[in-house]
């Protein structure tokens, strides 16, 4: 049910991939501008990141999920109303801190809910939820952005109510149920934890390469579409149908593949291959911008991501084990988070006085060292897997 209530919620997702595109085509920003609106995307990402965590904590994940989807709804609809620069940062600053206080206390759900020994698979649900999402929301939203940008805004709004409505039928019984666990949990936890995750000095490490990761991974909701449309001259809903695919490729490999990555190789070593396979997928780019290679690119990535990013959470839960979970949450999406901040500006930039080849070649050497030092890392955090 959380893996439900996340599909319906991130069908109506599909504003973010459009949202540079957006500003630029319809609102005729400069893609400089775009890309400091996009970076304030990121900057309340990582506040809200950073509050969820401490929120789950202090009033258990059901609250923070619940506030979250309700007040970051009515935010969808403003955004329209106020078509310049300044007012446009100030509102997905605010959409993006609310939203985002979400994702630790969802992660924090999950590991409620699952078994210790399917946690992974828990994630990989979880995601596979998101990316079944994000094949409906994009393909859904390249047809309404090309009959009014409006629609946009207005089933995004739609699917965060629904997905609160749903979450609270389902849900709030069943938090009853579990207060008095959870009470005595974080009791125990409180005994027995040794330090926070900002003192956890392996862990911020860990967390700085996820960083590093993510600012070349994420380039798949701002440089990514604006590749497609002034090199490759893609038509908004043929960019929507390929990020669709992506979600598409994930949902019908992601289980299958983690369950093989689980059963032979280690975590370090699925997380090396998976940053590895990004890197690849921007390098391609460097090719040409036909169809078919766009679809080859989209389709490496899309396999890349699948053994990186349920991994990368199972490696901040298992961590976590015995201490503050949503603290630790929190901080990992910050990692995430700042990504949002950096990618896009650092993106354009990098686009705008040395072209997209350079950015994809500057990709792949990051993701490729990045690769190295996280397969060294986490082998040291979790020898035994």
């Amino acid at each position: 049910m959380l893996s439900i209530v996340m599909l319906i919620n991130r069908s109506g997702s599909m504003v973010l991939p459009f949202l540079g595109v957006y500003m630029t085509d319809h609102l005729k920003f400069s893609l400089e501008n775009a890309g400091i609106v996009l970076s304030f995307y990121g900057i309340g990402s990582v506040i809200g990141s950073w509050l969820g965590g401490f929120l789950t904590d202090k009033f258990g994940e059901y609250y923070i999920q619940t506030w979250s989807l309700f007040l970051s709804a009515p935010i969808f609809l403003i955004i329209p109303l106020f078509p310049n620069v300044e007012m446009m940062a100030v509102l997905i600053f605010l959409q993006s801190t609310i939203s985002d206080t979400f994702r630790p206390a969802n992660s924090v759900a999950i590991t409620k809910y699952a078994r210790p020994e399917n946690l992974t698979k828990a994630f990989s649900l979880n995601r596979m939820a998101i990316n079944l999402g994000f094949s409906i929301g994009p393909a859904l939203g390249g047809i309404l952005s090309g009959i009014s940008y409006n629609f946009l805004f207005v089933v995004n709004f739609t699917g965060a109510m629904i997905a609160g409505i749903i979450y609270v039928i389902f849900f709030r019984k069943r938090n009853k149920i579990f207060r008095e666990r959870k009470k005595a949990e974080r009791n125990q936890i409180v005994k027995i934890a040794g330090k926070s995750p900002y003192k956890d000095y392996p862990f911020l490490l860990y967390s700085v390469l996820c960083t590093v990761f993510a600012i070349c991974f994420f380039q798949f909701f701002n440089t990514i579409p604006l590749f497609y449309k002034d090199v490759a001259k893609l038509s908004q809903s043929t960019i929507g149908f390929i990020l669709g695919y992506s979600g598409f490729i994930i949902v019908l490999m992601e289980m299958p593949l983690v369950s093989i990555a689980e059963r032979t190789l280690k975590i370090s070593q699925t997380l090396f291959v998976g940053i590895i396979l990004c890197g690849l997928a921007y390098l391609a780019l460097v090719f040409g911008s036909s169809i078919s290679l766009l679809v080859f690119s989209m389709t490496v990535l899309s396999v890349g991501e699948i053994l990186a990013l349920p991994f990368m959470s199972t490696v901040t839960a298992k961590r976590s084990e015995g201490k503050n979970k949503g603290a630790y949450m929190g901080l990992n999406g910050i990692a995430f988070s700042l990504s949002f901040i950096v990618t896009p500006y650092l993106g354009t930039y990098v686009v705008s006085h040395f072209g997209f080849d350079s950015l994809w070649i500057g990709s792949f050497a990051v993701l490729a060292l990045s690769a190295v030092l996280i397969y060294i890392v986490v082998k040291k955090m979790i020898p035994m897997r």
